[in-house]
């Protein structure tokens, strides 16, 4: 079922983002754990934050930026499948799958220190320094009151007037925002003010690279290293995270 999915996007998204016009070439490569289902991925100074899912296995991870280095990492409950995450503040955000949860973390340490409730499904999780911003698989992006998490408004994503279905990771960078399509090698660059997508990253060639024999191994996580100027991708069990340096 996941490798029709996959064919029918690359059908379906071939018209247009198959000639996307950002290039992009590698700079660095770090070791990344193979047993990571990565769901979420940020830079925040000369360190690496990531979340993982699946039920059981789920958690909450810093690494070093210099080597990818594991120096802490924390499990979620046993009983939620972890998603997107990021930092604001002196605190991890953090959302899961089919729970209606999320969760807050010491960024320092790790410790939980509270959570929060929402409605639907939670995919990807970013911010634009005033709000939190939420996809939950479907065209719509959500934003959210970093203090109360309470929603405040929607905008939906489309591509030449045609709503985008399965954001996944997201990751905004100055004014605009990085978004995986789940299961497909793209990342779309979207205005948030409009949700309109004016080009994307193609990927192709990593996640032929990185895919696992099961299907699974599929492009997420955007981390921007604002320092560099380097966007750092990687995918879900893959053995590498990815230094981009990105050009129109």
């Amino acid at each position: 079922m996941k490798r029709v999915l996959f064919a029918l996007l690359v059908l379906v998204f071939s018209a247009g983002p198959a000639q996307a016009e950002i290039k992009w070439e590698i700079v660095r490569e770090l070791p990344h754990d193979t047993k990571a289902f990565t769901q979420g991925l940020t830079i925040h100074g000369e360190l690496i934050y990531e979340t993982t899912g699946q039920v059981g296995e789920s958690d909450v991870r810093i690494m070093r930026l210099s080597d990818g280095k594991i120096l802490q990492r924390r499990p979620m409950r046993a009983d939620v499948f972890g998603e997107g995450s990021t930092i604001w503040g002196d605190r991890i955000v953090s959302i899961t799958w089919k729970d209606e949860t999320g969760f807050v973390w010491n960024r320092k340490d790790l410790k939980p220190i509270g959570s929060f409730r929402y409605t639907g499904e939670g995919w990807g999780l970013t911010h634009d320094g005033n709000a939190l911003i939420m996809s939950d698989g479907t065209p719509d992006l959500r934003f959210l009151d970093p203090e109360s998490y309470k929603e405040q408004r929607r905008v939906t994503v489309t591509w030449e007037g045609e709503p985008v279905r399965f954001l996944n990771e997201l990751e905004q960078v100055g004014d605009v925002l990085y978004a995986n399509i789940w299961f497909s090698p793209l990342i779309a660059r979207i205005d948030p003010a409009s949700g309109k997508i004016d080009d994307w990253i193609n990927l192709q060639p990593l996640v032929a690279k990185n895919m696992s024999a099961s299907g699974e191994g599929v492009l997420n996580g955007i981390a921007w290293d604002a320092k560099a100027q380097l966007l750092y991708v990687t995918g879900k069990n893959w053995p590498k995270i990815y230094a981009l340096r990105l050009r129109d």
